[in-house]
């Protein structure tokens, strides 16, 4: 058995998303590569709460509806996905609290008469699906000794006691002769590319689902050398950020659509000012609070248009933990060498999920700003043929640093002269060349599939994990842009050249995506479009393509 997906499903409280991530860890440990998504509700007790764990042996960036083993602490998770259930599949179950046909172990009492509390019965669960794939309990022993670190001794007498409870495997898991990645989530993946293109500080005011990357890096400011902010609300994130970079520190702001909403002003403050920051816009369904613990891709449109006035904008949207990686470090390289506002588009799918994380891709080539020399009088926004003016920052004693939300002049200065508001405008824009042509050198849109299909799947961000699948089963083309703003539009239409049908894959409403292709005469002939807040799985959007297919 080379491929596995495992739910494991309670209420908020009983450690649901711990033993989600530990059966994660363990079948990383057998050599699989991993995707975990994890569904939960905006409630802090009750509610429904499951995690979907994938293993195979090929790199995966989905989870599909179709399950081998579904692990239920309470009815609600039966009743809610036993039709998911594969045939020869297996529902493992506390027998205490559930009515179901399957595999009957009773977690509770196996907790009470171990003298452990309520939320162990996940670890009894943990063992229990062990024993059921036919696991060594070696592995299982040594997993729990390193990841549970508190109560760890008990812990492993509930997990051995339920391990024992199960009388026969139900499915026989292959140990893969490939060894354990790195599992990261997409904002764990965003938090480390940031440091990596030189992330200094990193300012946030907590909202789901960018909630995690202020975690992480909060966690663990010491290791990586930054430092961590959160202030009262967006507003204060955003001009923090501003202020900071105007300082001379590499910042990076993370929020979703309703405190991005928030941030807009200070968005068109640092297109005029030409100061560099990195907005991490993490979509969820809405509009407005909407569905603040699911995903969605409604903010595209939004996120490319935001602020008010004509000025450079870098948009970046990644589809993968790797992918997240690196575009969050070019982000920051990039806003820097062209001091303006760049923005990594992320949603809650690919931010909260769990990938196999390739390690080995190796190091990026450098991109440094141009720094003021020291020669002559300092001038902030000194015209130069690419528009970049060189940098300096407060504190040094040769020159004084303006700059002015107002239009100015080439030292920082207020002015309304016609003449000069049109000459600092077009110094602005002539940045945007520079940067058309920088993007060259990396992998604007990525093609999947059998590349000489003549049907082509588009899709972005998330989606490019089901889409990616989706094709190779199909024996069809996919094309996902990771660039929207430069919009790369000559590289998409050399990878649709020969198409004669083109599907357009995305979670919204409306078709974003769509509207931007429109816009250059490139015409989707259908849209699968998802907006339930749910992300595509492989199978139920192999289904989906299948109808529009001729």
């Amino acid at each position: 058995m080379k491929e596995i997906s495992i739910l494991i499903g309670g209420k908020a409280g009983d450690g649901i998303k711990e033993a989600g991530h530990t059966i994660a860890r363990l079948l990383n440990r057998l050599g699989y590569r991993i995707f975990l998504y994890d569904e939960y509700p905006s409630l802090v007790k009750g509610g429904h709460n499951f995690n979907v764990i994938r293993g195979s042996d090929k790199k995966i960036r989905a989870h599909k509806k179709n399950l081998d083993i579904i692990v239920a602490l309470n009815q609600e998770t039966v009743e809610k996905h036993k039709n998911d259930l594969k045939s020869g599949g297996a529902i493992l179950y506390d027998s205490d609290k559930v009515d179901a046909k399957g595999i009957s172990i009773p977690f509770t009492s196996i907790v009470k008469e171990i003298k452990g509390i309520s939320i162990m019965r996940n670890t009894a669960a943990i063992g229990a699906m062990a024993k059921s794939l036919n696991i060594e309990w070696s592995v299982v022993d040594k997993l729990i000794a390193h990841t549970i670190k508190k109560q760890t001794d008990l812990n492993l007498k509930i997990a051995q006691k339920a391990y024992d409870k199960v009388n026969k495997p139900h499915l026989s898991l292959t140990r893969l002769d490939m060894g354990p990645q790195p599992l990261l989530t997409g904002n764990q993946a965003i938090a480390l590319g940031a440091v990596q293109g030189g992330l200094n500080m990193y300012i946030a005011y907590p909202m789901t689902p960018a909630s995690g990357i202020l975690h992480f890096l909060a966690g663990h400011e010491d290791d990586l050398g930054i430092v961590t902010v959160q202030p009262e609300n967006e507003i204060a994130v955003a001009l923090i950020a501003l202020g900071g970079a105007y300082a001379g520190a590499r910042t990076m702001v993370g929020t979703s659509g309703g405190g991005f909403a928030l941030m807009t002003e200070a968005v068109s403050l640092a297109g005029e000012a030409e100061i560099p920051v990195v907005f991490v816009e993490s979509q969820r369904a809405g509009a407005s609070t909407g569905v603040p613990t699911y995903t969605a891709q409604g903010d595209l449109l939004f996120v490319l248009h935001a602020g008010h006035g004509d000025f450079l904008k870098l948009v970046l949207a990644p589809g993968d933990a790797e992918e997240a990686f690196h575009l969050s470090s070019l982000a920051m390289k990039l806003a820097w060498k062209y001091q303006t506002p760049a923005f990594i588009l992320t949603d809650k799918h690919l931010s909260e999920s769990t990938f196999s994380f390739d390690s080995g891709t190796g190091e990026e080539d450098p991109v440094e700003p141009l720094l003021w020399d020291g020669k002559g009088k300092y001038r902030r926004y000194e015209d130069k043929e690419d528009g970049i003016s060189p940098l300096a920052f407060p504190g040094n004693s040769n020159a004084v640093v303006k700059v002015s939300s107002n239009e100015h002049n080439h030292i920082g200065f207020t002015t309304e002269d016609p003449d000069m508001v049109e000459s600092i405008q077009k110094k602005r824009l002539r940045k945007r060349k520079g940067l058309v042509e920088e993007l060259l050198k990396y992998e604007q849109v990525k093609v999947y599939g059998n590349k000489d299909s003549k049907t082509v799947a588009i899709c972005w961000g998330s989606t490019k994990g089901a889409c990616m699948e989706a094709a190779e089963e199909l024996d069809i083309k996919m094309v996902q842009p990771l660039v929207i703003e430069p919009f790369p539009v000559e590289h998409l239409k050399k990878a649709l050249s020969k198409a004669e049908k083109i599907v357009n894959v995305e979670v919204n409403a409306t078709g974003q995506l769509g509207k931007i292709l429109s816009s250059y005469r490139i015409h989707a002939d259908h849209n699968i479009l998802r907006f339930d807040a749910r992300p595509f799985t492989v199978d139920s959007l192999v289904q989906q393509i299948k109808e529009v297919l001729p």
